[in-house]
C-alpha cells in the first residue's frame, strides 16, 4: 500500500485559469517493484506540479516527486472506488487548465486494464496536452519476477491479455477462442476471485485440466508469493495462505518452465485433488 497523501476530495475545485497551457502525462509506474519504473517516468515525476496516483503505487515512488507538489491518492481496490472515474478525469482537466504540469501515476502500464485510454480520451476533448509514457505491464513484470517466459518456441507463439473482472459473464469472454490454441499462453489480470469460474470455463471449453497454472500475488514485490497448479486446481489453490489481491493467473505449458526457486506447488492434499472443481 503506498503512502497516503491528500485524498483528492480534502481539495477544493480547481478554478483558476492559466495563460500558461498545462499538460497531462498518463506514466506507468511498473508492476511493483519501484526500480521497475522507466527513466523517461522518474524525469517526469521529478517535474511534476500535480501527482495523481493510484493503489498500487510503490510509496517510494512518491519521494522522487518535487516537496511542493500536490499529490492526490484516487486508488480503486474491488468494489470499492476512492474517487469515481468521472472525478479523476474532471481533476486531470481541471488541474492541466491551470496551467500544472500532472502525472496520472497507474501501476503497471496506463494502456493495459489501466483506464488510461478513458482518461487520455476525456483530455482530448477539453483540448488538453496528453503524453503516454508506458509502462512494464504486470504480465511481463511477474514472469519475469518468477522466470515464467510468456513466449517460448517449444511452448506458447502467442499471449493472451484479459481481466478477469470482465469474464464473470457469458458474453465476456470467449472462451472457446482462448482455449483453441494450446500454444499460447492465457494471463488473467485481477483473477483470485475468479479462480474457480475461470477453471470451469477453460476446461468446459475443452482445454485439458492438467494443464500448468500459476497464481502469483503482489508479483516483483517483496511480498511476493507465487503458487503452481493446474487448471483443474485452480480453485482450491487460490485459497492459499498468502495469497491476496492483486494476484495474477497464468495458464500454459509455459508455466513448467518457472524458476523452482521463486514458486511453490500448491499444497493440495490427495483428496482436494481428486475433488477441486471440474465440470462433469
Amino acid at each position: 500500500m503506498p503512502i497516503m497523501h491528500n485524498s483528492a476530495f480534502e481539495h477544493e475545485k480547481i478554478t483558476t485559469t492559466s495563460s500558461r497551457p498545462g499538460q497531462v502525462w498518463l506514466v506507468g509506474a511498473g508492476p511493483g517493484d519501484p526500480d521497475l519504473i522507466t527513466v523517461k517516468a522518474l524525469k517526469v515525476l521529478r517535474a511534476a506540479d500535480v501527482v495523481i496516483y493510484d493503489r498500487l503505487i510503490a510509496g517510494d515512488l512518491l519521494n522522487c516527486c518535487p516537496p511542493q507538489s500536490i499529490k492526490l491518492y484516487v486508488g480503486k481496490q474491488r468494489s470499492r472506488h476512492s474517487v469515481p472515474q468521472s472525478q479523476i478525469n474532471q481533476l486531470l482537466v481541471e488541474y492541466a487548465q491551470s496551467g500544472k504540469k500532472v502525472v496520472r501515476l497507474k501501476g503497471g502500464d496506463p494502456f493495459i486494464f489501466g483506464r488510461g485510454g478513458e482518461e487520455m480520451m476525456a483530455l482530448r476533448a477539453h483540448g488538453v496536452q496528453v503524453d503516454i509514457v508506458p509502462g512494464i505491464t504486470a504480465a511481463s513484470g511477474c514472469a519475469a519476477a518468477t522466470g515464467i517466459p510468456l513466449t517460448h518456441r517449444d511452448h506458447a507463439g502467442a499471449v493472451s491479455l484479459m481481466t478477469a473482472h470482465r469474464c464473470d459473464g457469458a458474453t465476456d469472454c470467449d472462451w472457446a477462442s482462448l482455449t483453441a490454441d494450446r500454444q499460447r499462453t492465457l494471463v488473467f489480470y485481477m483473477g483470485l476471485a475468479q479462480a474457480q469460474h475461470i477453471s470451469m470455463e477453460l476446461i468446459l471449453h475443452g482445454l485439458p485440466g492438467n494443464t500448468p497454472a500459476a497464481l502469483i500475488s503482489k508479483g516483483s514485490t517483496t511480498q511476493q508469493k507465487a503458487v503452481s497448479c493446474t487448471v483443474e486446481t485452480l480453485a482450491k489453490a487460490a485459497t492459499q495462505e498468502g495469497l491476496t489481491s492483486p494476484c495474477l493467473i497464468m495458464v500454459g505449458s509455459v508455466v513448467q518452465l518457472a524458476d523452482p526457486a521463486r514458486i511453490t506447488p500448491a499444497s493440495l492434499t490427495h483428496f482436494e485433488q481428486a475433488t477441486a472443481v471440474c465440470p462433469e
